[in-house]
């Protein structure tokens, strides 16, 4: 799955408010960019996207079946 089918399946599932399919679809962008920037580059950023997963922490937590279900 590329970022556009990506995209497409975050809209057509009306999940824009998922946060960790957002970094998903990120992090998507960022792979097919990989061949157009530096190394450097691509590790900080992909080290930002983790540090944003990461921030994400237990927001889920008491509401699962309704993020998840």
């Amino acid at each position: 799955m590329n970022s556009q089918e990506l995209a497409r399946y975050i809209e057509s599932t009306d999940s824009i408010s998922k946060p960790w399919l957002l970094v998903q679809l990120r992090l998507k962008k960022l792979q097919e960019r990989r061949s157009e920037i530096s190394h450097e580059e691509y590790i900080q950023e992909l080290a930002q996207l983790h540090q944003e997963l990461m921030n994400l922490g237990e927001w889920w937590l008491g509401i699962e079946d309704e993020v998840f279900g």
